[in-house]
């Protein structure tokens, strides 16, 4: 066997792995694994501002395209605890990323030595596995490991703590011999398949909950035809958004308290029976579990055995793989539709239908400065439907579930449990990393823009080109408006008189800070709209500036300070506090599928 440094073989374990792009920051402690990559040049290697950054791309990078496992590499001490938000939106939404962090030699652990800090213990909670290697020889196995736990079950992230000297150590190890262990995914039987079909055929009204574990799994195509060949409408998830398309006939709407549509709240609670897949009954998709399961029956499919009746005891629980699920639900219903034994689900889905065509929240608003709701019908207007939107947390991302349409799997990418300020910047990033051609629309309110806004310079430095639409209302939104239940606005409030702004700035003069100077300093190109009419040729710019200059280009679109966004309590319970769509004029570029024959 070849004889090697241990972080050699971990190099070549993570190439046989499947491994190309890494994203991180290198260190003291963590030179020696750069060593290895520099030495290899196998797997291309994106400089991040901030370890945190790194953490966020390598999640794009995995969110974006099936199989693809995201490293984040970063040195000893605070790169790790920078990983920690990283790891815990990875965990969150069951993504697989691979955090590497070096260490200080092992002589000098729990002695307080500079940067030293039990990385271990501090990411246990938030990581499938953490370890700290104490022994060179474990390497390359520790490494294995890694990508075997990240792709079985339930996917989620792994943080391997690499010690200087056992980084240095020298071992044996033969490469030539290596193969990847084979994942563990549990599998459903047909005999809980047809339980579940028979549960189905004995309702009157009922749906299909798609969550992100169907995406996870590839198993987008799957849903559909499952659907198609039953009749029976889908509500996906947040995280599942993009599994069928929004325009489909069976496209039911979305179901929550925040991130939801009128149609879908209504159609959910119209329904006696719910087949959830690969989701988690989030409480922003539920609200109260009283409300959400009252007058309805449940089956849960999911991969993971401790999620069966985590928030709620279904009426039936079936532990699997969503692909490996759907393939048998595809099977055993198709055979039931050819013999004429599926029950006609036609009158059932026009009412859905129907509501998905009346029920509608208004978005042709003329106002300036402009109100948010008109900013995504524009981008409705402009956007084609294989574009793919990055987005985080806040009114901005509220909005966008409400008014923007996804009509392919991965087209979606958001963190959506942990929804951690900063994260659209590096994730769309991540996402230009794995996919060169896909068209990117990042989305953020200003203080998501302004927590990460360092790592612009990445996207110039590495031509790693994307439109980021901000929608700047100068607020802690989100938080703004859930202050309205203590009677205050306190210390969310983001504008101020920017001294630096020129007689020719305009609105934004009140609005803080001059968002078009800093991207530009940060080597990108930044458009600022104040009306709609601007928004199309501004759109047009952009994308002529991607393709000249190969960086990102920022839209900042100057809002109203103050639009409350739909939102509630309980499903039932939500306060529409701008006006309904009451006719087709006032929400032109709403998605309403037609009639089935």
């Amino acid at each position: 066997m070849a004889k090697m440094k241990a972080v050699q073989a971990a190099v070549l374990v993570m190439e046989k792995e499947g491994v190309t792009q890494a994203f991180g920051v290198p260190g003291a402690a963590i030179n020696p694994m750069y060593s290895a990559l520099r030495q290899r040049g196998s797997i291309s290697h994106i400089l991040a501002r901030h370890v945190e950054g790194a953490s966020h791309m390598a999640e794009g990078y995995t969110r974006a395209v099936a199989g693809n496992i995201g490293v984040c590499i970063g040195t000893s001490g605070p790169a790790g605890t920078d990983m920690i938000t990283g790891l815990y939106s990875a965990w969150a939404d069951s993504i697989p990323i691979l955090c590497i962090t070096g260490q200080a030699p092992r002589a000098r652990l729990y002695k307080e030595d500079f940067q030293a800090v039990d990385i271990e213990s501090i990411s246990k909670p938030v990581t499938k596995w953490s370890v700290t290697v104490r022994e060179p020889g474990q390497v390359p196995q520790v490494f294995q490991q890694a990508f075997h736990l990240m792709r079985s079950g339930r996917p989620g992230p792994v943080l391997v703590d690499l010690p200087f000297d056992v980084q240095m150590a020298e071992i044996e190890f033969d490469i030539d011999s290596y193969e990847p262990l084979t994942p563990y995914k549990p599998a459903a039987t047909r005999a809980q398949i047809e339980k579940a079909i028979g549960m189905l055929q004995a309702a009157e009204r009922p749906l299909i909950v798609a969550g992100g574990g169907v995406i996870n799994a590839d198993a987008s195509d799957l849903l559909v035809r499952f659907a198609e060949a039953t009749g029976v409408p889908v509500i996906p998830t947040l995280m599942g958004w993009g599994a069928i398309p929004d325009d489909h006939p069976l496209m039911a709407g979305m179901c929550g308290l925040q991130t939801s549509h009128r149609y879908g709240n209504a159609t959910m609670l119209a329904s006696d029976f719910v087949l959830g897949i690969g989701n988690r009954w989030a409480n922003r998709h539920t609200g109260s579990v009283d409300v959400y399961t009252k007058g309805r029956k449940f089956v849960h499919v999911d991969i993971e055995p401790t999620q069966i009746g985590r928030v709620f005891t279904p009426d039936f629980g079936i532990v699997s793989d969503a692909k490996a699920a759907l393939t048998l639900f595809v099977e055993v219903a198709e055979e039931m539709k050819a013999a004429g034994k599926l029950t006609d689900r036609r009158e059932w889905a026009k009412s859905c239908i129907e509501r998905k065509k009346t029920m509608l929240r208004k978005t042709n608003f003329d106002e300036v400065p402009m109100k948010p709701q008109r900013v995504y019908q524009c981008m409705n207007n402009n956007f084609s439907n294989d574009t793919c939107y990055v987005s985080t947390i806040g009114l901005s991302q509220i909005a966008a579930a409400q008014f923007l349409h996804v009509y392919n799997p991965r087209h979606w990418i958001n963190c959506g449990q942990a929804g951690p300020l900063g994260w659209t910047i590096p994730a769309a990033l991540g996402v230009r990393a794995a996919d060169p051609t896909r068209k990117i629309v990042a989305l953020s309110g200003d203080y998501d823009f302004q927590f990460m806004i360092e790592e612009l310079a990445v996207g110039a430095q590495f031509k790693l080109p994307y439109i980021h639409i901000v929608v700047n209302n100068s607020y802690l939104g989100l938080i703004r408006q859930a202050q309205r239940g203590f009677e205050m606005d306190y210390c969310v409030q983001l504008a101020f008189d920017n001294i630096n702004a020129g007689p020719d700035a305009g609105i934004e003069s009140s609005y803080g800070v001059d968002h078009l100077k800093v991207v530009e300093g940060l080597g990108c190109k930044a458009i600022r709209v104040n009306k709609q009419e601007e928004i199309a040729p501004a759109i047009q710019r952009a994308e002529a500036l991607m393709a000249e200059f190969s960086v990102p280009v920022v839209i900042e679109v100057m809002l109203e300070r103050v639009t409350n966004i739909a939102m509630g309590t309980e499903i039932d319970n939500i306060t529409e506090f701008e006006p309904l769509a009451e006719h087709p004029a006032d929400a032109p570029t709403a998605v309403a599928a037609e009639m089935l024959d």
